[in-house]
């Protein structure tokens, strides 16, 4: 995901980001189901039921039954377990690793994980999908460091032949931990020391939302615009323009309420590279998914809005949503002088006779509400000039779609 969620015990998808340290889109998280607990994502903490993972692309993840596994214990997808014995207390923060040919991350992140200030229990429960590599020995090297730090440890996995992806990996880790609270952690990241015991805090104050933070990129400068949006991002804007990498998971949160709040600091060591989760989601599927919750959350409650892009962004997103909701778009405004003089956009795929033919307007000559399909920080700052000077209030007048 590169999550960077904590939450309460209920269980990438990793949307959404909420902007808090969760890139958008990596692992996939799907539908919740009942079972007192919390979880951390990547970079998040919230008050949550256990829920499953699914991954975008079609990939099922499916889940085992909540309970501890022992050592050497098979469950009924083929996995083999290699947890620890019994604890001595209960575990307050379970940290949910999914890994998959992670050797040469692993060293670094479980040496954060170790260097954490929280002095509450914590437990890893680790699930290894299928690595090829030296990943499982890694993990099972840093048993005695982390033991003796006072991490209990739950380690499984399988080898098939094939991995069965991230939202299983993290189903089947969630459903063997036992911790009250969830952290989730990718094993290519690396947390700040004082991580966990921030976000539990802001957990305990705030037990129905994913708890964030701020994230540093490895390598510096990738992914700079996205890095610095959610970093800077309000709170205010968390839930109108949030897009986590779990995104099917964060709709389904703040489809049933939950709320999104942000640890102002860097607490994750965030990494990207062409291997990360994030990579193997089809842009359409994100899309898609995109559409219908902005269809679900905002257009539908609305009568009429405008498209604040008469480019392409804009045009598609008017083909793709439904044809009640396509009635509703009153124009497409731009700045382009060269669209607005054509004077509107046809849309040429629509069976309907004659085709329907949509407005293009100056923004100054447009009516709220708006979707803006216009990529923030990317015109030396006109356009958020041209935004402000309107003096709108984003979530009511306008929501970004970008």
């Amino acid at each position: 995901m590169q999550s960077h969620a904590f939450y309460k015990s209920r269980y990438r998808y990793k949307y959404p980001t909420c902007a808090f340290s969760v890139d958008v889109l990596s692992n996939p998280l799907a539908s919740f189901r009942q079972k007192k607990r919390v979880f951390i994502v990547s970079s998040l903490f919230v008050q949550m039921n256990t829920c499953s993972l699914a991954h975008p692309n079609g990939q099922e993840a499916d889940s085992v039954p909540a309970k501890r596994l022992c050592k050497g214990e098979c469950v009924q997808d083929g996995s083999v377990g290699g947890g620890g014995g019994k604890t001595s207390r209960a575990v307050e923060v379970s940290i949910v690793m999914p890994v998959h040919n992670a050797s040469c991350w692993l060293d670094e992140c479980l040496q954060g994980i170790l260097n954490q200030d929280y002095t509450g229990s914590m437990e890893l429960s680790v699930y290894d999908d299928a690595s090829t590599d030296s990943s499982r020995a890694i993990v099972e090297g840093w048993r005695e460091r982390l033991e003796r730090r006072g991490v209990s440890m739950v380690i499984s996995g399988h080898d098939s032949a094939q991995p069965r992806g991230v939202g299983h990996a993290k189903n089947q880790a969630v459903s063997q931990s036992s911790g009250t609270y969830l952290c989730f952690q990718d094993a290519d990241d690396v947390m700040m020391p004082q991580r966990i015991h921030l976000q539990y805090e802001a957990c305990l104050f705030n037990s129905t939302s994913l708890i964030g933070c701020q994230v540093r990129r490895d390598p510096e400068g990738s992914t700079e615009r996205y890095t610095r949006w959610i970093n800077n991002i309000s709170q205010d804007q968390l839930s109108t323009q949030g897009v986590p990498e779990d995104l099917l998971w964060f709709y389904q949160s703040v489809g049933q309420g939950g709320g999104v709040v942000r640890v102002d600091q860097c607490l994750l060591v965030y990494r990207y590279h062409q291997q990360a989760a994030t990579h193997s989601v089809l842009e359409e599927t994100i899309w898609n998914l995109r559409v219908a919750f902005l269809q679900e959350r905002v257009i539908n409650q609305w009568e009429s809005f405008t498209i604040w892009n008469a480019g392409k962004q804009g045009r598609k997103l008017y083909r793709c949503l439904s044809s009640f909701n396509q009635k509703k778009v009153l124009a497409f405004c731009d700045v382009d002088e060269n669209k607005i003089k054509k004077g509107f956009y046809t849309y040429e795929e629509s069976k309907e006779r004659p085709k329907p033919q949509i407005p293009v307007l100056h923004y100054r000559d447009a009516s709220p509400p708006y979707i803006i399909c216009v990529k923030l920080d990317m015109t030396g700052g006109v356009f958020e000039e041209n935004l402000k000077s309107l003096h709108l209030e984003e979530g009511v007048d306008y929501y970004h779609f970008n």
